[in-house]
């Protein structure tokens, strides 16, 4: 099912809608007026941080899964996943019944390894590099012949994660902006082919941080620069683009901010203390890019994908 290399259309996007509808939350959108007196502009955050399996890979899991149809079930699916991804797919498989195998590296947050054993998927531990990831993910599928449902740079994903903003426009149809975390680019591949497609005049950005700015330089750039040795809290952007995500990206996305810590954490401890909810790092960062370009966004009406909440409260940033 990876070897589909061309992105999904709206009327795909709609059509996962419809397909994980009876397995996913349809997560609320929260806004704070003390947030937008402090940014002068109006956000409307949707809360996939509430999403089933704290996250909104949960989505592009279960459509992925959803779409395997024609293969065994006795079959395992695998993948490999610093943490919400693994997450995602381990809880879609327990709920429709097919065995997960995890490669995940050694250095993924506790939190995220004990969401996947809780969902009692098996975990094949790597070294924490991408070549590390895919050779570990290739030795499981030549031994038990899974098959792959990559993290992002995967037909089924994006579609699946198109179906946030899609469900954001339906509920706020006059949104101008919309600002997305990228780090593999499903998210933001999906949404912003949801959102162009919906309203043209829309402006989609992405945001990342410093620390990782292979997308942001990879869209400069017209061609894929892959992510080094990034450094950031946020540890769910680490990753770089995979070319389906990147012709999305390249397609459909207005600009990508890059943002310092000291601003994630500001807005990850903002949401915290004005809207009761966790976030994790990943997810501050759209809010970040708001705090450090107040005068681009003053009085616009704008869309943010809170894109998660699994984060380890034994070490968090402040």
């Amino acid at each position: 099912m990876d070897n589909v290399f061309r992105l999904p259309s709206l009327h795909e996007i709609k059509k996962s809608a419809e397909r994980i509808s009876a397995f996913i939350h349809r997560t609320p959108v929260f806004t704070s007026g003390i947030i937008d007196e402090i940014t002068a502009c109006n956000i409307y955050f949707k809360c996939e941080n509430l999403q089933k399996s704290g996250a909104f890979k949960f989505r592009g899991a279960t459509n992925a899964l959803l779409n395997l149809k024609d293969v065994s079930p006795n079959i395992p699916v695998t993948t490999h996943s610093s943490g919400n991804h693994a997450g995602a797919l381990a809880k879609a498989s327990q709920a429709i019944g097919r065995k997960c195998i995890v490669v995940m590296p050694e250095n993924a947050p506790k939190v995220k390894i004990e969401a996947v054993k809780y969902y009692n998927a098996e975990i094949v531990f790597c070294k924490p590099t991408l070549e590390a990831r895919e050779s570990s993910a290739e030795k499981v599928i030549e031994e038990t012949g899974a098959v792959l449902i990559h993290p992002y740079n995967n037909y089924h994903i994006i579609a699946g994660q198109g179906t946030a903003a899609l469900e954001l426009l339906e509920d706020y149809s006059e949104l101008e902006i919309i600002i997305i975390p990228v780090g593999g680019g499903g998210l933001l591949s999906g949404s912003s082919i949801s959102a162009k497609a919906i309203k043209p005049a829309i402006k989609v950005f992405g945001a990342e941080p410093m620390g990782a700015d292979d997308a942001y330089r990879s869209l400069k750039a017209g061609k894929i620069i892959p992510s080094i040795k990034p450094v950031t809290i946020a540890d769910g952007l680490l990753t770089s683009l995979g070319d389906l995500t990147f012709e999305a990206i390249s397609s459909n996305v207005d600009d990508i901010f890059c943002v310092s810590e000291e601003s994630i954490i500001e807005a990850m401890r903002m949401v915290w203390k004005f809207t009761k909810m966790i976030i994790e790092p990943s997810s501050a960062v759209p809010l970040a890019a708001v705090l450090e370009n107040k005068s681009l966004f003053k009085n616009k009406k704008l869309g943010i994908i809170i894109s998660g909440g699994n984060v380890d409260l034994n070490k968090l940033p402040f």
